[in-house]
C-alpha cells in the first residue's frame, strides 16, 4: 500500500507516482525483476515531482520489499507480480490478460478486492492504450466490491492499537482516491465520446476480502490469496510507524483461469463457480451501493 504526505500536492501526487511505479514493475517489461531503478532525479523528472516525494515512494516501496537500494549499485527490483498461467504454460502478469481482455469490442470487469489501487494503475494503462488508438472498445462494464469501511479491518494495525485510527484513515484514504480515479477515467472515456458505453458500479460488503479476484469478459478468472506481513509505515506528517500488519496484493501470488469448450474442464469449472459466487454477493444481503 502506499502513503500519502510532503510536497507536490500532498499525498495525491505521492500515491500517483507510487501507484504509476507499481504498475512499471508489475508491467514485467519496463522495470522486470533484477532489473535497475533510474536514479531520483531521473524519476522525478519523469513523474514532474520533487526528489522528496520520489524519497518518499521509493522508501514505501523498500518497506514493502518491492526494491532494494545498495550505496553505489543502485535501486534493483527484487518482486514483481506473477500469474501461474496455464495459457503461457508458465508465469504472466496481469498487464497482458488485462491487454487481451480491453482488446475485445465489450470489456466487462468484475472485481472484489481489498482497496481499489492496484486497478486505478490498470484502468488507467488501458485509457491510455485507447486514447493512442491501440484498441477501440464499445463498451466498458466494471463492477466492484470492496468491503465495508465499518469493519472492524485485522490490517493497518499494531499489536498496542495506539495508531489503529489513523492507520485505518489513511488505508480509507487511499482506498476512497483510487476508486474515485477509476471512475473520474472511465467518465472521461464515456465524455470524450472513446468509448460510446461505459458503466461502474461499485458495492460495499459485509465482507471481508482475504483473496482478491479479477473476472474479465465473464470467460477469465485471476484469483489469489492477501498475505499478511509486517512493515513500518510512515503517515502524512511524517510519524514513523513500526509493526504495522499490512497485507500483499499486487506482490501476492495468483492463478488465471480460463473458460474453454469443456463444461467439465478445470478452468471452465472454476471462472464459472466464481461468476456465480460473485453475481451472489453482488445481489446478496451483505451488499449495498455506498451511501444506501
Amino acid at each position: 500500500m502506499s502513503e500519502g504526505g510532503g510536497e507536490d500536492g500532498g499525498g495525491r501526487e505521492f500515491e500517483r507516482v507510487a501507484r504509476e511505479l507499481r504498475a512499471q514493475i508489475n508491467d514485467g517489461s519496463t522495470y522486470p525483476v533484477g532489473s535497475f531503478l533510474p536514479s531520483q532525479r531521473q524519476l522525478a523528472e519523469d513523474f514532474k515531482v520533487s526528489r522528496d516525494t520520489v524519497q518518499r515512494v521509493l522508501g514505501d516501496l523498500r518497506s514493502e520489499g518491492w526494491i532494494e537500494t545498495r550505496q553505489g549499485s543502485g535501486t534493483r527490483v527484487v518482486k514483481g507480480q506473477r500469474i501461474q498461467s496455464p495459457t503461457s504454460k508458465g508465469m504472466v502478469t496481469l498487464r497482458p490478460l488485462l491487454d487481451h481482455a480491453f482488446g475485445e469490442p465489450e470489456v466487462t470487469l468484475d472485481v472484489f478486492t481489498l482497496t481499489s489501487e492496484s486497478l486505478s494503475a490498470h484502468i488507467l494503462i488501458q485509457a491510455e492504450r485507447i486514447r493512442a488508438g491501440e484498441i477501440a472498445p464499445e463498451r466498458i462494464a466494471l463492477r466492484m466490491v470492496l468491503p465495508d469501511p465499518s469493519l472492524d479491518l485485522p490490517y493497518w494495525r499494531t499489536a498496542d492499537g495506539l495508531h489503529n485510527d489513523r492507520l485505518k484513515a489513511r488505508f480509507m484514504g487511499i482506498t476512497n482516491r483510487s476508486t474515485a480515479a477509476v471512475r473520474d477515467v472511465l467518465d472521461g472515456l464515456r465524455t470524450e465520446g472513446r468509448v460510446p458505453s461505459v458503466e461502474f458500479k461499485m458495492r460495499h460488503g459485509k465482507l471481508l476480502p482475504y483473496t482478491k479476484l479479477y473476472l474479465l469478459n465473464a470467460t477469465e478468472a485471476v484469483f489469489g490469496n492477501y498475505r499478511a506481513y509486517e512493515r513500518t509505515i510512515t503517515l502524512d506528517d511524517g510519524q514513523v510507524i513500526n509493526g504495522v500488519t499490512d497485507v500483499e496484493g499486487l506482490g501476492a501470488g495468483l492463478t488465471h483461469h480460463v473458460m474453454d469448450a469443456n463444461a467439465n474442464a478445470q478452468g471452465t469449472v472454476f471462472v464459472r463457480e466464481m461468476r456465480e459466487w460473485f453475481d451472489s454477493v453482488w445481489t446478496g444481503p451483505l451488499t449495498f451501493e455506498p451511501g444506501a
